[in-house]
């Protein structure tokens, strides 16, 4: 199988062009089999080989050629779902130990990429942006319960639009918002295939253009592609939007949803820093929201819309233009370089799911827009699981996980109907 290269982007344009590594021909022998070569399954890998395992990777196209290298960028706190309902379903104290995970995962990351000396454009700092009165008490909310209940120091409430556009964001639309100081973006495509040197210094043998036709459960599974196996004593499934009909079990679990970036023009330096002064990441808190930041050659990445069927809207590009010159109307004279897409995995919670399949068969999906830090923390308790340790793998699957209704055919149509009352919802005052 030829592996599909990266899809045309300002990240594929921008990243170390790698080596290309040879598909899986023949029958090989691993303590862990990794199937899928993004996030999750590379911080995974390297974990496994770090602690002394021998582990076999296998990627149907390129490494990082799903979300891993297509995503907005964004370096997130906490979950896309809200920890009010966290606590909802595993009671205060789990919640506390979930939020202190997901903040491990952000010291996983930046310890990465200095130990390995990944150039990935890293930057901190993050901005929820409000437009309406609502959205800035929910501002006050997040802080009450992020820094009183779980200890996050990271987080200011801006309530001037004058601040916001002087300090943040040069756009008359916000009102105020957010600043969490302890969040904030990457080039994801050079941090994913940082992560795969890392991964293979450290001797994870990796197989490119190996897509994984069945998995033969048992005490030693066998990891099918069409010219070869690995037969192994754990495997772990990385697949996340791209599983497929693979693990029939956990596939209703998620629902693959396309999400969409541009890339302007350069626009210098100057005009460029006065757009977002502090190089924040920023997004607003809408549920179907946008999100944008500075590129390191000074362009405005500007991310938004979304896709229940996975097929790219008709005049993808014009219609992300009208919403960014929504936030920014002075870039009138500005057009996109490149718009490109890719799937992500939501969960019906909005919260990752992270869990095992008998004895030996581990995975992680659905991080719902979390993926760039979320994959870290999930790989790494996966890790401890393998090495016998399982209780914060078990901590993880105490999250409720809904399937999706609708089955193969409706699914799409019916989450669609359910996205248009939220769309709804965020036109409230």
């Amino acid at each position: 199988m030829t592996a599909a290269p990266h899809v045309a982007s300002w990240y594929s344009a921008t990243a170390p062009v790698e080596p290309a590594q040879p598909p899986l021909a023949g029958d090989l022998d691993a303590d862990v089999c990794v199937v899928g070569g993004g996030y999750t399954g590379l911080s995974a890998a390297l974990e496994l080989a770090e602690r002394g395992y021998a582990v076999v990777l296998l990627e149907a196209n390129r490494l990082g050629w799903g979300a891993s290298g297509r995503n907005g960028g964004q370096i997130c706190t906490g979950f896309s779902s809200p920890f009010e309902k966290v606590e909802d379903w595993v009671g205060a104290d789990d919640a506390r130990r979930l939020f202190a995970c997901a903040e491990e995962a952000k010291a996983i990351l930046r310890e990465r990429i200095e130990r390995h000396a990944i150039d990935c454009d890293l930057r901190w700092g993050y901005f929820h942006a409000a437009d309406r009165p609502r959205e800035l008490a929910e501002c006050d909310e997040v802080v009450d319960l992020w820094g009183g209940r779980y200890g996050y120091g990271e987080l200011q409430v801006v309530r001037s639009a004058e601040v916001v556009r002087r300090d943040v964001v040069d756009s008359p639309r916000y009102i105020g918002g957010l600043v969490d100081a302890g969040a904030g973006h990457l080039h994801p495509l050079k941090y994913c295939l940082g992560l795969a040197r890392a991964a293979q210094a450290a001797g994870v043998r990796v197989f490119e253009g190996s897509r994984v036709v069945a998995i033969e459960r048992g005490p030693r599974p066998r990891v099918r592609t069409s010219h070869g196996a690995v037969r192994s004593s754990f495997v772990v499934v990385a697949c996340n939007a791209y599983l497929g009909h693979l693990l029939p079990e956990i596939r209703a679990k998620i629902m693959p949803v396309g999400t969409y970036v541009a890339a302007t023009a350069p626009l210098g330096q100057e005009r460029a820093t006065r757009l977002l002064p502090g190089d924040h990441a920023v997004a607003d808190m809408k549920f179907v929201l946008n999100y944008f930041r500075r590129s390191s050659d000074h362009r405005l990445l500007f991310g938004g819309r979304v896709s229940y069927t996975t097929i790219a809207p008709t005049d993808l590009g014009r219609a992300m233009r009208r919403s960014m010159l929504s936030v920014f109307p002075q870039l009138g004279d500005v057009g996109f370089d490149s718009v490109w897409g890719g799937n992500v995995a939501i969960t019906m919670e909005r919260s990752p799911h992270v869990g095992r399949l008998g004895d030996n068969l581990y995975f992680a999906q659905g991080y719902s827009g979390t993926g760039v830090t979320l994959s870290a923390i999930a790989a790494r308790v996966i890790a401890e699981a393998v090495a016998g340790q399982a209780e914060r793998l078990d901590l993880f699957a105490r999250l409720p996980h809904t399937t999706f209704p609708g089955g193969t055919w409706l699914r799409a149509p019916t989450l669609a109907l359910a996205m248009l009352w939220y769309r709804l919802r965020d036109l409230r005052p």
